[in-house]
């Protein structure tokens, strides 16, 4: 039977078979695959796959997300590459479509779209049908529903989730963080905040370029200020491991600040993935990431009584 699909960019892709030689460029994807069942199919990865432990151990690597060698990739003869669109250089997923090389792409933006591709793999993969990965996109599809519920009726706390610490950068709410943040009960101060061009008007020192001139330039992750955070006034600030690795020096910054988060001893560091990493890791990372934001939604609310 063929298999159709089509990736993130509107391309459809062919299989006459489940691939049997993947390249993983995206370590969540790794995992999935993995999680799928269909870890044994994966032939390269990145440095930064590290998940799981035994296909990292086994598998080697061919680079970075950034930077992949394109040659060492050529050369394992895969019959499918995973990519992401943002993870991912353009350049050179274009130099394995000329090799003449099958390349999945993927951008997920919401929650739900990170399920979706779970979905289109275990369809490419075969095993859609397969008891674990039913059960596996059924848990995920549910915790989905549960947070939405109650996401409906719980009072979201105002939450500040940086990505990078110099400069300080922060998400749009068209990201897959931000929803993932959004369904867990914690509202993206910056979900209204675009990045502004050049890079002086993105800090406030310059005026910023017409729309027109931006074109189709990513605009989901600002620079902002430390003044922008304390005139947003979060209620809790998350500081994940990843991509980049908050310390404890950065927590000390912004429990500092005059923000309601460092008043209520809301600044805390977490686990990068459980915000970052779509597909598999997600069905489990989404009831974690809820559970942190509801122990400090009840602190918060009970300091607030207390006050």
């Amino acid at each position: 039977m063929i298999v159709r699909v089509h990736d993130d960019r509107k391309r459809e892709l062919t299989f006459g078979a489940a691939p049997k030689r993947v390249v993983s460029l995206v370590p969540s994807d790794t995992f999935t695959v993995a999680a799928l069942g269909c870890g044994d199919a994966i032939v390269g990865r990145t440095d930064y796959c590290e998940l799981p432990a035994d296909v990292n151990a086994r598998v080697p690597s061919v680079g970075g997300t950034k930077n992949p060698r394109v040659d060492d990739i050529v050369a394992l003869s895969p019959d499918l590459v995973l990519a992401n669109q943002e993870e991912n250089t353009r350049s050179d997923l274009e130099a394995l479509a000329q090799q003449g090389i099958r390349v999945f792409v993927a951008f997920p933006k919401r929650a739900a779209d990170g399920l979706a591709h779970m979905a289109r793999l275990a369809r490419i993969f075969r095993v859609e049908r397969d008891a674990s990965a039913r059960d596996l996109l059924a848990r995920g599809y549910a915790g989905m529903r549960e947070a939405e519920a109650a996401r409906a009726v719980e009072a979201p706390l105002r939450t500040f989730c940086p990505i990078w610490m110099d400069p300080l950068m922060t998400i749009h709410g068209a990201t897959f963080i931000s929803d993932m943040l959004d369904l867990a009960g914690a509202q993206n101060v910056f979900a209204d905040r675009e990045r502004r061009y050049p890079l002086a008007a993105d800090v406030g020192d310059a005026k910023p370029l017409p729309p027109e001139r931006v074109a189709d330039r990513d605009v989901r992750y600002p620079r902002v200020s430390v003044d922008e955070v304390v005139a947003r006034a979060p209620e809790l600030v998350l500081l994940p491991d990843e991509p980049h690795p908050f310390t404890d020096a950065d927590a000390e910054v912004f429990r500092a600040l005059a923000i309601p988060a460092a008043a209520h001893d809301a600044v805390v560091r977490m686990p990068g993935k459980d915000i970052c990493w779509y597909g598999a890791w997600a069905v489990d990372g989404l009831p974690r990431l809820r559970a942190l934001v509801g122990r400090y939604r009840a602190s918060f609310a009970s300091s607030a009584k207390m006050a």
